[in-house]
């Protein structure tokens, strides 16, 4: 049998796992290695971006691939023979936005590593993303930030709603318990083998700064296993608590919204948030996960208050600030805009972006970049009720730019007259809705 004919059946396969969880949640799967052979390994190796950074091994994509075919054929033989053992991670840190000076641990596997996780990820989506529930954004085929938003504006916009649940939950991604996790895992896969590997990879350790730390929690973020495997702790932890047993309990609707460890639970009585909110925490530790009390808050959102004139809350999802506003015919809706701190953290970095490229480039490569960049924010801010901030973000860049620009010799590059003749030739991208919800 040929490459491509093997490629096509090992997808077929996966499309049988995922009619079969379809039809039973519960199913259960006895045989996985199978699915690891050279041709589906060859074809993760394809899907890579060659742009990523390396591991700890300093192995990129083109040094791989210089003889493909023999590492394949060394990889697929050390899975068969259970001699496969995952390299340590490399922990790189990076900022957090809207929070000046903290960082966030990001995973770095080496391309091997890479190849095997893509693999476990189609195996596992297989599996999961049939029983996911519709309240489920993040890192999810088909769905994407985007999707949770506009879902979210249109229950608020629709439905009848009192108090929202603001949830933040504590480090996230760095708490899943792997033994809990593990257990999760086995109700469905029950390849022992497949389960041996998974324990590697979580043994493997992280590498940070020339040290080795093995724990026995948190998925790595930047590992491509890392969303399946969270969203699979997530979806028993926390959605399928909702749905089975505090809807059934409530007086009115709950809805919840989720997008990786983002999440928000929309009330229609604030008696069914208050008592939501007290059992929560006991939940989720449970799953030993925690929430951040002082952050996990009940935000009223009654549009009949609202319309009465009682002043009412806002919350933030996905970098965005909800509110209730007027529209233009007087009634009372849910609007968004851009998280003040978010817009603040933005604009500082392109400030730092400025200040550190302003003389190791022409400007006319600059002004490109920055135009990219400018497109960029328009294409995620870019939503129905946001334009005024997108606004002052290109006004308060167009600012920046400005005065940077100006300090890439002794002399003034520009005046104002000047710089607004320079625009008109390299024109700003357009501000635009490019999302709309309604």
């Amino acid at each position: 049998m040929g490459t491509i004919e093997t490629y096509q059946l090992t997808s077929t396969k996966l499309n049988r796992i995922t009619w079969l969880s379809e039809q039973d949640s519960e199913k259960e799967f006895h045989c996985l290695m199978h699915l690891f052979n050279e041709e589906s390994l060859t074809g993760c190796f394809h899907e890579l971006d060659a742009k990523k950074a390396v591991g700890v091994d300093g192995v990129n994509k083109a040094m791989y691939g210089r003889d493909l075919e023999n590492n394949i054929k060394e990889l697929t033989g050390k899975m068969r023979n259970m001699a496969y053992r995952p390299a340590p991670v490399k922990e790189v840190l990076i900022p957090k936005e809207g929070k000046p000076g903290a960082t966030r641990p990001l995973g770095i596997s080496n391309l091997e590593d890479k190849i095997v996780q893509g693999m476990m990820k189609k195996v596992l989506e297989s599996m999961y993303e049939p029983i996911f529930l519709e309240c489920s954004f993040g890192f999810r085929p088909g769905k994407s930030c985007h999707d949770a938003i506009k879902a979210l504006t249109n229950h608020l916009y629709k439905d009848d709603i009192q108090t929202v649940i603001d949830i933040d939950l504590k480090n996230f991604f760095g708490t899943i318990d792997h033994e809990l996790l593990k257990q999760i895992l086995e109700r469905k896969i029950k390849d022992t083998r497949f389960m041996r590997y998974i324990s590697r990879m979580f043994k493997a350790g992280v590498l940070a700064e020339g040290e080795l730390t093995i724990t026995e929690e948190g998925v790595p973020q930047g590992s491509l296993c890392s969303p399946i495997l969270a969203n699979t702790f997530a979806h028993f932890a926390l959605d399928l608590w909702i749905k089975d047993m505090v809807k059934p309990n409530c007086k009115g609707r709950v809805e919840l919204f989720r997008y990786a460890d983002d999440a928000v639970i929309c009330c229609q009585y604030e008696e069914d948030a208050k008592r939501i909110k007290d059992t929560l925490g006991k939940r989720l530790g449970k799953f030993k996960l925690q929430i951040n009390e002082d952050k996990t808050k009940l935000v009223s959102f009654d549009k009949v208050a609202m319309a009465q004139g009682i002043e009412q809350g806002t919350f933030d999802f996905l970098g965005l600030t909800f509110y209730l506003g007027n529209s233009k015919k007087g009634r009372v809706i849910p609007k968004l805009k851009t998280r003040s701190k978010t817009l603040a953290t933005k604009l500082k970095k392109v400030a730092l972006w400025f200040k550190g490229i302003k003389d190791k480039k022409p400007l006319k490569a600059i002004w490109k970049t920055f135009c990219a960049k400018l497109r960029g924010h328009i294409q995620y801010y870019g939503i129905s009720h946001n334009s005024e901030a997108i606004g002052k973000f290109v006004h308060e860049s167009r600012r920046i730019a400005y005065k940077w620009l100006n300090r890439r010799s002794q002399r003034k590059s520009f005046n104002w007259e000047k710089f607004a003749l320079f625009i008109d030739k390299n024109p700003l991208p357009i501000v635009s809705i490019v999302h709309k919800l309604f």
